[in-house]
């Protein structure tokens, strides 16, 4: 199965050379290396909920903490759980990293 990252599916274009990335910046999710493959996904691209500094819905989130209970109703996390099924994994192991 083909999996896509948070940036591919909420098509935001903060990439690493994205649409929006000269505009809004670099999304930290795409270069959040200690989380590469988490849930089969590139950098922290299917675990993006765990990450401060994303734009949900255009909107700047906080820290892991104030936007999680968000991100539990997110289109794109459900879609993650249910492709990943038994192996899906929703928190870090340690402490949750905010940047």
């Amino acid at each position: 199965m083909n999996r896509i990252n948070c940036w591919e599916f909420m098509k935001c274009g903060r990439e690493p050379n994205g649409l929006n990335a000269d505009k809004l910046g670099i999304c930290p999710v795409t270069q959040f290396n200690k989380f590469n493959s988490i849930n089969n996904g590139k950098y922290a691209g299917r675990f993006c909920w765990t990450i401060a500094g994303t734009f949900c819905d255009g909107v700047p989130s906080g820290t892991y903490s104030e936007k999680f209970s968000n991100c539990l109703k997110c289109s794109f996390l459900i879609k993650v759980n249910e492709e990943e099924s038994r192996n899906f994994i929703l928190t870090p192991d340690k402490k949750a990293v905010d940047l």
